[in-house]
């Protein structure tokens, strides 16, 4: 791997371990945003809230080290993949307001349509 891709996958996961460190706290900070986007099926709304935010800082935190970053890694694509029903309801239900923002349709299907991206990001690093 040259030394260009070396530094570029460096910047990546720093850039991959913050965004899912602010990501999973703001599960604590903004509570009230991710309860509006839990599908009604999902049982217990509140333990949900707070198992995803755990997870994506648990997540984070592991991609740290190599040792654990493969099981991190696969662990955030099985999250991000856990979380579409939340992306597809989101698609059905809008305009939804969190907070100061209104996620529009067109913002919905963004968010659906990035979660693979997500997930390949993630991928990458797994070979890390």
């Amino acid at each position: 791997m040259s030394k260009k891709i070396k530094n570029l996958k460096k910047i990546s996961l720093v850039i991959l371990i913050a965004g899912y460190l602010a990501a999973g706290a703001n599960h604590f900070y903004n509570p009230q945003s991710y309860y509006r986007i839990i599908p009604a099926y999902i049982p217990y709304p509140i333990i949900a809230n707070v198992l995803a935010g755990v997870f994506e800082i648990a997540f984070a935190l592991m991609l740290i080290s190599p040792k654990t970053r493969k099981i991190a890694s696969w662990g955030i694509i099985l999250m991000l993949g856990a979380f579409l029903p939340v992306h597809i309801s989101m698609i059905i239900n809008a305009p939804v307001n969190l907070g100061s923002l209104t996620v529009t349709p067109a913002i919905a299907w963004v968010r659906l349509l990035l979660q693979p991206v997500l997930m390949f990001w993630a991928w990458w690093h797994s070979k890390s």
